[in-house]
């Protein structure tokens, strides 16, 4: 086996990437990451430089591959090392640049090391080593795994990496018939409060459409961009990290797979979330309105994702990084993990034992957030 890196996803065709990590979790897909690379939304001028490491054997067959960038930065990561970076800047060492295994601006959970069915247990200390190494020769203070899935964890036990926890929330189908089903399943004080936010809308006039496909329409399309364009601008002060040349190939690649959802009020649409189709699970991702609407956010981003899960029998919506407000709303505490290691062994010994503190703080806050959960029988273990 043989390691490579390549700085662009287009330098491997699409058929060949699509054999080995498959099209079920959208973020990975050949044409989402082209799309991040080709509009410039990552690049060098990002502080994303991609670098996608590869295994091959010696025929060339692609073993294993890994989406991999080296950052300048930890903007865009939702797992915050800021404290760590600041702590070196006091003690005059360069934090930055940094090897990052992650999806550009998408805190969502999927296979970041994924291996051909036939390939060694010894691929993934040979990806780490190559990791230590091409740390080295950059000039990086480490590398950086996030959002991996938990299952991958065992993998990573004996490459002298470290473990850390985060807390997410995810909505789980528990076989409901329809969302009045989902209710049953709730407390009556927690039942009553969603109903008063959806009927607070309904009264209002606003309706909603869930679109797939072809019915996403250019116009509608174009629309939903303003939305996430203004949103950005009014709380994060800029047009968002994805640029509008990103929108419109995902547009035309990968619609099959997008859900939009769009408020209408009349015939004017006022907002809209734009959800990713995978598997067995719908991804929440990119929201934006034209004008405050009580309880607008909660149905456009969250009800209106739960109805179509059940509808179409997806059995979890991840809806995006933070948020306790998801829990009286039927989403779980759950738990996610990333894998750190540092080149610097007082910087690692410091980190380790930081991360193991802050891992009996992430667990007690999801067993505290489960028991808030609004259904009648709460079952911590399911979280």
């Amino acid at each position: 086996m043989k390691v490579r890196f390549i700085n662009h996803i287009s330098l491997i065709p699409e058929s060949t990437w699509h054999a080995l990590v498959g099209t079920n979790y959208p973020f990975l897909r050949h044409e989402f990451l082209d799309a991040l690379e080709a509009s410039g939304s990552v690049g060098a001028e990002s502080g994303w430089l991609p670098m996608h490491l590869l295994v091959e054997s010696e025929d060339g067959r692609l073993l294993a591959a890994m989406p991999l960038f080296l950052k300048t930065h930890s903007y865009g990561e939702y797992v915050f090392d800021w404290s760590w970076a600041e702590a070196y800047q006091n003690h005059g060492l360069n934090y930055y640049p940094k090897l990052l295994a992650a999806i550009p601006f998408t805190p969502a959970t999927g296979q970041r090391l994924v291996k051909a069915a036939d390939c060694s247990d010894e691929v993934t200390a040979l990806v780490a080593k190559a990791l230590q190494d091409k740390a080295q020769q950059l000039g990086a203070s480490g590398w950086h795994v996030l959002f991996l899935e938990k299952e991958e964890l065992a993998q990573w036990a004996s490459t002298d990496a470290d473990i850390r926890l985060g807390c997410q929330f995810h909505w789980h189908n528990e076989g409901y018939s329809d969302f009045d089903g989902f209710l049953a399943a709730m407390n009556s004080k927690k039942r009553r409060t969603l109903r008063k936010e959806r009927n607070t809308l309904t009264a209002q006039g606003i309706q909603f459409k869930r679109l797939t496909g072809d019915a996403i329409t250019p116009v509608i399309w174009q629309r939903f961009q303003a939305f996430y364009q203004l949103t950005n601008l009014k709380y994060n002060r800029h047009h968002g990290y994805l640029t509008p040349d990103f929108f419109e190939r995902i547009y035309l690649t990968m619609r099959d797979s997008l859900l939009l959802v769009v408020a209408f009020d009349g015939e004017e649409a006022i907002a809209g979330a734009l959800n990713f189709i995978g598997g067995d699970t719908l991804y929440g991702r990119y929201w934006g309105c034209i004008r405050e609407v009580e309880f607008l956010h909660f149905e456009t981003c969250y009800y209106q994702g739960i109805e179509y899960c059940i509808q179409h029998g997806i059995q979890r919506f991840d809806s995006g990084a933070q948020g306790e407000h998801k829990v009286p709303r039927g989403f779980r505490p759950t738990l996610t993990y990333s894998v750190h290691w540092l080149k610097h062994t007082g910087f690692k010994q410091a980190v380790k034992r930081f991360l193991i503190e802050e891992s009996v703080a992430i667990q007690r806050y999801r067993d505290e957030m489960t028991q808030a959960l609004p259904f009648k029988n709460v079952d911590k273990e399911s979280a």
